[in-house]
């Protein structure tokens, strides 16, 4: 290992690639700390610490996710508060497009120009989430008076502020858009999912501070604190998670292929005998993602209903059934919990129903000459591909439900608080594991190539070795 970290120094154009991708980052999370014109930041960091811990209903459970992806920012309200989310946004939508419109699969026939053409679209799409979702939250700045007062006293202070608000936000994403294109071309790995797993992993240090200062190593343990046990359950699940979350991204279903023979003369071709790796987890880390995104507005609305019945005082259906529908839609409900599970397997076979196209598969492996041993070419290969991919989503669904809901149980069960079990599975982790594994396999590739050893290997030396001419 060590010495695979040596080798990438090694290398000139490797090691200008990552230096260049940590001063990427290093910028980024300069931005963090540069905070909006007009706002309190004292009482929104007294706002989010209170809603964090549940003494807001609604906006502590969209802050508390949101927070997840922006390393968080908003609870600081900082030029990044938005982060690269609204791009990703906009990334999926014109994904979901591409897939479902005409018009949008003839562009991405045409190769680069039509690539070029919906990153365009995208970026202008980037443009308006960026807007929306900046005037919302300034919105309810106001509406909470977390700002400044000398802006909230005239018409022109607040036409002030929420121009430079929008403004700020709107350029920070695009700023990080830009940092992720950059890191593309002259850094290595995936620059937008770079910057979202540094969002996500900037807020291991406060998770780590929660557990080192409410540690207790006396045996019985007080009350509230973590004792020796709950330590090493607690260390002993983050790396089950994580190799389960490894085990998960890289899982395959190998389909056995074989390419028919060509006879041309007096020579066969083909008949070589190959796979068709098929993911466990084809749609990746988005279900959790979308179950995780719409579960927030149920439990947010109950919330503000349950509130709303209890300040009229009256003890009637209406009160007993919003108090029972809040309670069971919080993180830890047992409703809550059986959702998100139910859209999890939804949004599974949802997006690998889109991605996924048994259909054209068949017709690739008919048009190259090839086909699975014992099923015919054609209608039959699709039906096969179809019912495998049925059988390998369900699985991979079960393993992303029990992986978003660890974070649940164990901030239930053991008291521990939602930025610390995050880690322990969610939408966070998965990020963070593919991201790691693509980041691996990049180095790799690059280290490989120039005849290093790695780290998933141990290569074939400092050197290549030599090769013998024809001439002996």
């Amino acid at each position: 290992m060590i010495q695979a970290f040596a080798n990438i120094f090694r290398i000139p154009d490797l090691r200008r690639r990552v230096f260049f991708t940590l001063g990427m980052l290093a910028i980024y999370r300069i931005g963090f700390w540069i905070p909006l014109l007009g706002v309190d930041q004292q009482q929104l960091a007294q706002a989010a610490q209170k809603a964090t811990q549940g003494e807001t209903s609604g906006f502590g459970r969209i802050l508390e996710y949101a927070s997840i992806f922006s390393g968080g920012s908003l609870q600081q309200s900082t030029i990044f508060g938005l982060g690269i989310m609204p791009y990703i946004t906009a990334g999926i939508i014109f994904q979901l497009l591409t897939t479902v419109l005409p018009a949008f699969q003839e562009l991405r026939k045409e190769g680069a120009s039509g690539q070029q053409k919906i990153m365009e679209w995208t970026r202008y799409a980037t443009v308006g989430l960026c807007i929306m979702q900046g005037y919302m939250w300034l919105q309810y700045l106001v509406s909470s008076n977390l700002v400044q007062p000398q802006y909230l006293n005239s018409t022109a202070g607040m036409f002030n502020f929420y121009l430079a608000g929008i403004v700020a936000l709107t350029a920070g994403s695009l700023f990080l858009m830009w940092l992720g294109e950059q890191i593309d071309k002259h850094g290595i790995g995936n620059g937008v999912s770079l910057i979202l797993t540094a969002g996500i992993l900037a807020r291991m240090p406060s998770a780590l501070d929660w557990v080192v200062s409410n540690f207790d190593p006396s045996i019985q343990g007080e009350a509230g604190k973590l004792g020796p046990i709950g330590l090493l359950l607690l260390i002993g699940g983050f790396l089950f998670v994580v190799a389960g979350a490894v085990v998960i991204t890289v899982a395959q279903r190998r389909i056995l292929i074989q390419q028919a023979k060509h006879t041309r003369g007096r020579k066969v071709f083909g008949g070589q005998r190959h796979y068709l790796p098929l993911r466990l987890n084809h749609a990746g880390v988005m279900p959790i993602v979308f179950a995780s995104s719409l579960m927030v507005f149920p439990s947010w609305i109950f919330g503000m209903l349950a509130d709303s019945a209890r300040s009229t005082g009256d003890a009637n259906w209406w009160s007993s059934s919003t108090a029972f529908l809040s309670s069971n839609f919080e993180n830890s409900g047992y409703l809550y919990v059986l959702c998100e599970i139910a859209m999890i397997f939804f949004f599974s076979y949802f997006w690998t129903t889109v991605q996924f196209s048994p259909d054209e598969m068949a017709k690739q492996l008919k048009q190259h000459g090839s086909f699975i041993p014992g099923i015919r070419p054609g209608p039959y290969t699709a039906e096969y591909l179809e019912q495998v991919m049925e059988r390998i989503t369900y699985v991979g669904a079960g393993f992303l439900a029990a992986i978003a809901i660890i974070p649940t149980v164990v901030s239930s069960e053991m008291g521990i608080p939602f930025n610390v079990s995050q880690f322990l599975g969610g939408t966070g982790l998965l990020i963070v594991v593919s991201v790691g594994l693509d980041l691996i396999q990049r180095i790799e590739a690059n280290l490989l190539m120039r005849n290093y050893s790695g780290f998933l290997s141990k290569g074939v030396g400092d050197r290549a070795p030599r090769v013998r001419s024809a001439k002996g």
